[in-house]
């Protein structure tokens, strides 16, 4: 039986890992050679792309371009992963913030600056992922990294929550945007939901759901898997 070579745009539901996501396409699919670009965390839902066959090639060249999410931000709460699967740490009362005091924030957070990855990472120090000697109590020395944010709108606010849209770059946690973005309000915050919405040019729109993927024949998913030529027609390459 052949490969099937090219990308699969996959829709990520939420309590489940991206490895978990892969595993389930090389049981659908029945092929080992399968990956995936940008990690998106358990709680995280939306666009997941799997690298098929002689796809896994241009895995690199896909996860280097900019990503698009939109989300959720938890004001007075802080938490030990940054995000609403962590320990609560802190928390802190919220001002009736405006709109206008929440952008000018958010407007900070704009062009190049740099972030420093989380504990809760897949970043590996000595070969180690991150999250693994968080789970173990430890904290090592993170090299802040250079990001950058092309676009980003501030969407419904229902306090202590608000919505929004962000459009940034390879290497860019959103979990610590939310993260800084309440202390620079002095009240604190962490990520309380989130979904990929494009990566370059794919979209999550119209990609195989979870369900699909894991209830599907090999024929109904491969024939939603896109060819190389496909790829490089949408990229403009």
């Amino acid at each position: 039986m052949d490969n099937v070579d090219g990308v699969l745009l996959v829709d990520k539901d939420p309590d489940m890992t991206s490895h978990d996501v892969v595993a389930v396409a090389r049981r659908t699919l029945k092929q080992k050679k399968i990956g995936h670009c940008g990690t998106l965390d358990p709680m995280a839902t939306g666009l997941l792309i799997l690298t098929l066959g002689r796809g896994t090639k241009i895995q690199d060249l896909l996860m280097a371009e900019d990503k698009e999410y939109v989300g959720s931000v938890r004001l007075g709460e802080v938490t030990s992963t940054q995000d609403k699967e962590g320990e609560l740490i802190e928390k802190k009362e919220v001002s009736s913030f405006t709109k206008e005091a929440i952008d000018q924030v958010l407007s900070g957070f704009t062009g190049d600056f740099y972030q420093t990855p989380p504990m809760v990472s897949a970043i590996k120090k000595d070969g180690v992922p991150l999250y693994k000697l968080a789970r173990q109590g430890k904290e090592v020395k993170r090299d802040p990294r250079l990001v950058h944010v092309y676009d980003y709108e501030l969407r419904d606010i229902k306090l202590p929550e608000f919505d929004f849209r962000v459009v940034c770059s390879k290497g860019f946690y959103v979990r610590t945007y939310a993260h800084e973005i309440g202390a620079k309000l002095g009240c604190g915050a962490h990520l309380s939901s989130l979904r990929r919405t494009k990566s370059g040019k794919f979209e999550a729109d119209g990609a195989v759901t979870f369900d699909e993927l894991k209830n599907g024949t090999r024929e109904s998913v491969a024939e939603r898997a896109l060819s190389l030529a496909d790829v490089s027609r949408l990229r403009g390459v």
